[in-house]
């Protein structure tokens, strides 16, 4: 494989709760195990927990444990959020107003840094609201990077899969792959998800099923077995 000197995705999501963090930090194991060195950001987190070292998140946590290049957390996850809403009303509770230059701004100065594979994960869905005006689909717009797509497997997934797609369309985004991220039982598993590779306008890298309990890594390198990068770096 080869790859540009450094290349940037956004991680989205169908939904909440659909795998995003565990399919970014499989790809960032999967990227590490090809060679290449790596970063994972998650500018916008809500749910975080208080620590000595002040809030944090146990997503943007397993994205520093999964890269190659150490940043400071603070770096990874500039805007940590206390309650575990919405992160319109959870900065509305604590005085705070989220604004896509913001984070543009905390993301522009951490990809400075030289690494190849840079994964930016998302908050929620793609529509999630920053303020009344604003999304936070916005950013990857305005970093200019494409979107991997994070398809949570379960009944009504065809729907928003299709919807999402079509929105990052719109907004001219590019969609540069997907993964299937099984989230519950469903029937018709595979007959879905072959749905979902004709419809959707990109490749899939992989459907990860159900896995089970163990540490982030493990679950990072089992996770990263099911998927295959190849077409992501290709398609740069």
């Amino acid at each position: 494989m080869s790859i540009k000197k450094s290349a940037s995705w956004f991680v989205a999501g169908t939904d909440t709760g659909v795998g995003k963090t565990l399919v970014s930090c499989a790809l960032l194991h999967a990227a590490n195990t090809a060679g290449y060195s790596t970063l994972g950001l998650k500018p916008l987190a809500a749910g975080c927990e208080k620590s000595a070292a002040g809030l944090r998140n146990e997503d943007a946590l397993a994205l520093q444990a999964l890269a190659s290049h150490t940043l400071p957390y603070e770096q990874i996850n500039p805007v940590a959020l206390e309650a575990a809403l919405a992160p319109h009303i959870a900065a509305a509770q604590e005085g705070k107003r989220l604004t896509v230059d913001r984070l543009l701004g905390y993301c522009r100065g951490a990809l400075t840094n030289e690494t190849q594979f840079r994964l930016v994960e998302g908050a929620g869905g793609w529509r999630v609201p920053l303020n009344q005006v604003e999304r936070l689909s916005a950013l990857p717009k305005a970093l200019n990077i494409p979107v991997i797509l994070v398809v949570g497997i379960r009944l009504g997934c065809l729907n928003h899969a299709l919807l999402t797609a079509e929105a990052i369309a719109r907004d001219g985004v590019k969609l540069s792959a997907w993964v299937a991220c099984s989230v519950e039982e469903m029937p018709a598993l595979e007959e879905n998800i072959n749905t979902l590779r004709a419809l959707l306008p990109a490749p899939c890298l992989g459907h990860i099923p159900r896995l089970q309990q163990g540490s982030i890594k493990e679950l990072a390198a089992e996770a990263a077995s099911y998927l295959q990068i190849e077409p992501l770096i290709q398609a740069l």
